[in-house]
């Protein structure tokens, strides 16, 4: 059974290693795009945070990244370019530490519904781990989107 403890912490270290992926790293080269079919740095963190948001609504609290997610929800045009509604990667990487406070507090308050609220035949719990996989998916792609951005060094070894 998977616990507010166990989400939190998995949380955690997908923030710890989206900060680490991106220190240094300029808004630019955040917007640099692969030559294959994945999505920029910048895509990658808002597509992150819009997902965070779909986590803070099922657990019953407020979004974080809101009507700018957009540009960063599935399905939608990469991002190539600066340009309106593209969100800045210092305001991307705050928004993503907030989300971490965010979720460890909704998580924390949800008490029981974790495993007593049933949707589709799966607990909140069991949904939100799917979030949660999707989560350290794209955390996971930071590491070669950070390579691709032109950085040539280990962050984390």
């Amino acid at each position: 059974m998977t616990t507010a403890d166990e989400l939190i912490a998995d949380y955690r270290r997908n923030t710890w290693i989206i900060r680490e992926q991106n220190k240094g790293l300029t808004h630019t080269q955040a917007l640099t795009q692969p030559p294959y079919n994945i999505n920029c740095m910048n895509w990658v963190l808002g597509h992150i945070l819009a997902s965070r948001d779909d986590v803070l609504a099922m657990v019953g609290a407020d979004p974080l990244f809101g009507s700018r997610a957009g540009p960063y929800t599935r399905e939608s045009e990469p991002i190539t370019e600066d340009g309106p509604g593209v969100v800045s990667l210092d305001d991307l990487i705050d928004l993503v530490g907030k989300s971490q406070h965010a979720l460890a507090a909704a998580l924390s308050a949800s008490g029981n519904a974790l495993t007593e609220q049933i949707e589709d035949e799966e607990t909140l719990a069991q949904q939100i781990r799917f979030l949660l996989w999707h989560d350290t998916y794209h955390t996971g792609q930071t590491d070669l989107l950070r390579q691709m951005s032109g950085m040539n060094d280990a962050i984390i070894t």
